[in-house]
């Protein structure tokens, strides 16, 4: 059991750490393994909005109400503190603040060191989703999620301190913030996780692709808009074909393909027929609207360095879910990524799960070069259809790393302590 408190001390932090450390894989243990349930770590939420249903509340929501949201066992962490930007008629965290005893402060860095001279927290959760935010002309919704980081480091320089921090979705959602996250938690050695509830989420049918799997053809599918859910279908496609012989080296070019232009593609047979209906009948479909007949469709082609195609899908009109098909050795396994709402957005327990654990023992649960990439894809892909869907060469996104097995959420229901699993 690893319950070392994750501070750096500020000669720690001068004289650096071990990337590897910090960035280096956790293996197959269990979640339960690395966190001590009786020594609670203390978090700051830095948070865009406060509603009901938000992220904040289903992440935040479980610190305080337990996994269920309805009292009983909750994580090992206990909220310190929050920094609310946005608070309108529907906001929940001035009643929360109340009821709970939690100080709310009107500044990140006061959120930070809960109104202190130091820092007195064991980590920090960023929430930059959700709230009035305006779009750029690539229709990226610009949540201040660099401004919220660069606040929550600032203040760890200043106070000579660094904790673990949790960014909540895709990093950016523009490369050049994404990619300055990124850059900074390095140079400071913050361990640093982000991305989607889904790759821990639940999957039907149930599957798992072993490590080092001879991955012949991916196809993922998504739906609703191209930002805020393109970041979920990236996200649940990676974490499937990382686990590919040789690991991850990262991405050579990324288009985006709107109207005609996709199914000339699939007709060309660039996407394997059998990968694509494979992937297609893992997800619900509108039986109104068949896949040509989707007008938002869009498909992101891009071409990974070891010459893999990825191929991701995103239907908003004629499919209702995220999945993903992958072919190894002529066999397709597929699955859909399960959004549940019941008990309370579930999913998101499995996602504070492997915040816990990154509390306790100071390191990600899981890569944040995953997230990293997928980021940028996704940015390259919004760039590539306002450039007349031109295919643009990404040497920026060479991005290298091992993915770790890190258990997604067991079927067939969650557990009242998913810490069981």
């Amino acid at each position: 059991m690893m319950t070392a408190n994750p501070r750096i001390t500020r000669r720690a932090w001068l004289a650096g750490t071990s990337a590897a450390a910090i960035y280096g894989g956790l293996g197959t243990q269990s979640p339960a393994a690395v966190v001590d349930k009786a020594k609670p770590k203390s978090v700051a939420a830095i948070i865009t909005v406060y509603r009901k249903g938000s992220h904040a509340d289903v992440i935040v929501g479980k610190i305080l109400e337990g996994w269920k949201q309805q009292g009983g066992p909750g994580p090992a962490l206990s909220l310190a503190s929050m920094y609310v930007e946005q608070i309108g008629d529907d906001d929940l965290s001035r009643g929360i603040s109340k009821k709970y005893d939690v100080p709310m402060f009107p500044t990140i860095e006061e959120a930070v060191t809960v109104g202190q001279d130091r820092i007195p927290v064991d980590g920090v959760i960023s929430i930059g989703e959700h709230g009035s935010y305006p779009f750029n002309d690539k229709q990226q919704h610009l949540y201040p999620r660099r401004r919220f980081f660069e606040e929550v480091t600032d203040t760890f320089e200043k106070h000579g301190c660094v904790v673990p921090v949790f960014n909540d979705k895709h990093l950016g959602p523009e490369w050049s913030d994404a990619k300055w996250m990124y850059d900074r938690a390095r140079e400071m050695k913050v361990p640093f996780m982000a991305g989607s509830s889904l790759p821990v989420s639940y999957r039907d049918p149930d599957i798992a692709l072993p490590m080092g799997s001879e991955v012949e053809a991916a196809v993922g599918i998504g739906y609703s808009g191209l930002d805020i859910y393109g970041s979920h279908t990236l996200d649940s496609y990676q974490c499937l074909v990382e686990r590919r012989r040789g690991g991850e080296r990262g991405v050579r070019s990324v288009q985006c393909l709107q109207g005609d232009a996709i199914w000339d593609v699939v007709d060309s047979g660039m996407v394997p027929k059998d990968v694509l209906e494979a992937a297609i009948a893992a997800v619900p479909n509108n039986k109104n609207v068949k896949i040509r007949s989707d007008e938002r469709a869009a498909l992101f082609l891009f071409e990974y360095l070891d010459g893999l195609p990825g191929i991701v899908f995103m239907l908003p009109s004629s499919v209702g879910g995220i999945g993903a098909a992958v072919k190894t050795k002529g066999q397709i396994m597929a699955t859909r990524f399960e959004e549940r709402r019941e008990p309370y957005y579930p999913h998101f327990a499995y996602l504070l799960k492997a915040i816990e654990r990154m509390m306790h023992t100071g390191r990600p649960s899981y890569p944040v070069e995953r997230t990293l990439l997928t980021s940028g894809i996704l940015d390259r892909a919004l760039t590539s259809r306002a450039q007349n869907q031109e295919k643009l060469m990404t040497p920026e996104l060479a991005i290298e790393y091992q993915p770790v097995d890190y258990p997604h959420a067991p079927q067939p229901n969650l557990a009242s302590d998913p810490r069981s699993h």
